[in-house]
């Protein structure tokens, strides 16, 4: 008789998921998010504590951290970024911007389902963008001489206008722009929100 009951899902041997099923769903959405498990969001509990499962005995199995389920071993927190995540401010900021609730943290939690949100926190815009299998990007024919155009977030969409770039040069263009990310966590329906939309609150036309 296994001493850890209750474990159903296959090859997950050194997890307990008696002890995932103990946690809240809010707790097990944290979870997830550390590990890089997309779609976590719109999951419901018994598909939370299953995924969670089988990406900690991934871990366990790779000898390696919780970064491993995104493919990159110990990879590096990008940080706050300048900022520390505070949103930017200036004449031109959207009502949007105004009713945001406000992330400086990547163990913030929306207030609520559909919540729009605002930060300017580089860890948390990417574990966002990587949850949804996103990754950073520029339409190609914006560029301005060195520099990268319009920035945006390709999930794989198959837009041949967009043109994949590090997050390094994505976070300077964003920085130097003075930029602010609004976005959701969820749609209000609980399902995993996608929209995203970025913001120079020093100039209408950014």
């Amino acid at each position: 008789m296994s001493d850890k009951p209750g474990n159903q899902t296959p090859n997950t041997p050194d997890v307990s998921e008696t002890e995932l099923r103990n946690k809240k769903v809010d707790e097990l959405r944290k979870d997830a998010k550390q590990e890089h498990i997309a779609g976590a969001s719109g999951m419901r509990k018994e598909e939370l504590v299953k995924e969670v499962a089988q990406a900690r005995q991934e871990d366990a199995d790779n000898g390696r951290g919780r970064n491993s389920r995104s493919g990159a071993d110990d990879e590096e927190d990008l940080g706050a970024g300048p900022d520390g995540g505070r949103v930017r401010h200036g004449d031109d900021s959207s009502k949007s911007l105004k009713y945001s609730q406000e992330i400086t943290s990547t163990e913030e939690e929306p207030e609520r389902e559909g919540r729009s949100l605002a930060t300017t926190h580089h860890e948390v815009i990417r574990q966002w963008a990587e949850e949804r299998g996103g990754v950073p990007a520029t339409v190609d024919g914006t560029e301005h001489g060195d520099h990268l155009g319009v920035l945006r977030i390709d999930f794989r969409e198959k837009d041949a206008n967009l043109r994949e770039v590090s997050w390094e040069e994505w976070f300077k263009t964003f920085d130097d722009r003075g930029l602010n990310f609004i976005y959701q966590e969820q749609r209000s329906d609980g399902r995993q929100s996608n929209f995203f939309r970025l913001e120079n609150p020093e100039r209408e036309d950014a």
